[in-house]
């Protein structure tokens, strides 16, 4: 079975907005930890990068396998 694109689109989007949620919370503990200083709004837009990457790839392989299995 199929699974078509707005519904893969959907699937990396939840996934990734998961993601981003620890990661903005893991950030706010491990960068003390090896002494880097970042405010909260550049938490933030570090953590919209990396998401942004992330939902990228996550589509595009979901797509890549949906076609190719």
């Amino acid at each position: 079975m199929t699974q078509l694109r707005k519904i893969s689109l959907i699937e990396a989007g939840a996934n990734v907005t998961l993601g981003y949620l620890i990661a903005v919370a893991t950030q706010g503990i491990v960068f003390p930890w090896f002494g880097l200083k970042v405010s909260l709004s550049d938490n933030l837009a570090i953590s919209a990068v990396f998401t942004g990457l992330s939902l990228l790839r996550s589509y595009a392989l979901r797509r890549f396998f949906d076609y190719w299995l």
